[in-house]
C-alpha cells in the first residue's frame, strides 16, 4: 500500500480509479486532485457522466470498472447504494482486489461490509459518505471544504486510513458504526431532501398569495424587476426568513420555534389548512403533518392537536 502519510507527514500522492463518474464521484475526484491526487481513470457510461468526467477530471481516461480497479491504488466507488453490492461482486469475481489496495465507497445508507470481498482480498476497506448534496454544478467541488464524512471500517487501520483521506478533501471525519448507517442516512435524507419539498411548497403557496396585476405582473413587483413571475416573488420573500430561521435552529434547537402552533393559536393553523386546501391539497397535507410533529416538540395544547389529528386524539380518549 501506498504510504498514506505517517505521524503527521503529509500523504503519499495516490493514483485514484473512480467507478463511476456522477455528480458525487467526480466532486470527490476533483477535490482529491486539488490536493496533488491524481484521478487515472473513471467509468463514464451515461452522457452526463463523460460531460462531468471531461469537466471536472480532464486528464482521466475513460475505461471498463475492473480496468479501472485494478489500475489506481485507491479505488473510489460512487455508485448509487442499490448497485453497489453488484459492482464488488463484479470486482471480486474478476480477482480486481488486491492487498495494499485502498477500496472506499460513498454510499450513505451502506457501511463497509458490503466490501468484505475486497477486505477479503487484503485490501483496506471503508465507507466513506460526505454529508453534502450535489447538483452537478460549480460549487459542488467548493462545499466539500468543512463538509462532515461518516466513515465506517471493520479495523482501525481503515479508519485511519478514511480519516486522512477525508482531511485531504478538506473535509472532517465523522465515525459511524455499520448498525447505524441506515438511521444516519434517514437524517439527512429527513433534513436535506425534504427541505427541498418543504421550500417548494411554501414557495408555490406564497405565490398563490399574490395578486396578478391585469398587465401580466405580479402586485409588489410594478416594474418587473423580477421577471413579472410570481413564484419569483416568492423566493425572494421566503429567503431572508428561511435563512433566519435556519440559523435560528441551528443555534438554539427548538427555542427556535415561533408562530400559531407554538402559541397554541388554533383558530389560525384552522385558517392555514383551509386556505391551502384551496391551493393544492398535497401542500395542506404536508403543512398538516408537519404542524403536528411541531405540536409534539413543543408540547402545544389539546386544542391543536385535536385539529390537527381528530382521528388520533379520539383513540387517545
Amino acid at each position: 500500500m501506498s504510504e498514506f502519510g505517517v505521524n503527521g507527514t503529509p500523504p503519499a500522492r495516490l493514483s485514484i480509479g473512480l467507478i463511476s463518474a456522477g455528480r458525487v464521484g467526480t466532486a470527490v475526484g476533483a477535490a482529491l486532485e486539488r490536493r496533488g491526487h491524481v484521478v487515472s481513470a473513471v467509468v463514464a457510461r451515461s452522457e452526463r457522466s463523460r460531460e462531468l468526467a471531461a469537466n471536472r477530471l480532464p486528464e482521466a481516461r475513460v475505461a471498463d470498472p475492473v480496468t479501472v480497479a485494478e489500475q489506481g491504488e485507491l479505488l473510489i466507488l460512487a455508485v448509487p447504494d442499490s448497485a453497489l453490492s453488484g459492482v464488488v461482486a463484479e470486482l471480486a469475481d474478476a480477482g480486481a482486489f488486491r492487498p495494499g489496495h485502498i477500496v472506499v465507497h460513498v454510499a450513505g445508507a451502506v457501511g463497509a461490509d458490503v466490501l468484505r470481498p475486497a477486505a477479503e482480498a487484503g485490501a483496506v476497506v471503508v465507507a466513506a459518505h460526505p454529508a453534502m448534496t450535489f447538483t452537478g454544478g460549480e460549487a459542488d467541488v467548493d462545499r466539500m471544504e468543512g463538509c462532515s464524512w461518516a466513515l465506517t471500517s471493520p479495523d482501525e487501520t481503515g479508519l485511519i486510513v478514511g480519516q486522512m483521506l477525508v482531511m485531504e478533501t478538506g473535509g472532517l471525519p465523522v465515525t459511524v458504526a455499520e448498525s447505524h448507517r441506515a438511521l444516519y442516512h434517514a437524517a439527512l435524507a429527513h433534513g436535506a431532501n425534504h427541505l427541498v419539498t418543504l421550500v417548494n411548497d411554501a414557495a408555490e403557496a406564497l405565490a398563490a398569495s399574490f395578486a396578478v396585476l391585469p398587465g401580466g405582473g405580479v402586485e409588489g413587483d410594478p416594474d418587473g424587476m423580477l421577471g413579472q413571475d410570481a413564484e419569483a416573488l416568492a423566493r425572494r420573500t421566503l429567503e431572508p426568513l428561511l435563512r433566519a430561521a435556519l440559523d435560528n435552529v441551528l443555534a438554539s434547537g427548538d427555542a427556535a420555534l415561533t408562530g400559531p402552533v407554538m402559541r397554541g393559536d388554533a383558530v389560525t393553523v384552522s385558517r392555514h389548512l383551509d386556505a391551502l386546501e384551496e391551493v393544492d391539497g398535497g401542500i395542506a397535507t404536508g403543512y398538516r403533518a408537519l404542524a403536528l410533529r411541531t405540536a409534539d416538540r413543543c408540547g402545544a395544547g389539546r386544542d391543536v392537536t385535536d385539529l390537527l389529528a381528530p382521528d388520533l386524539t379520539e383513540q387517545l380518549r
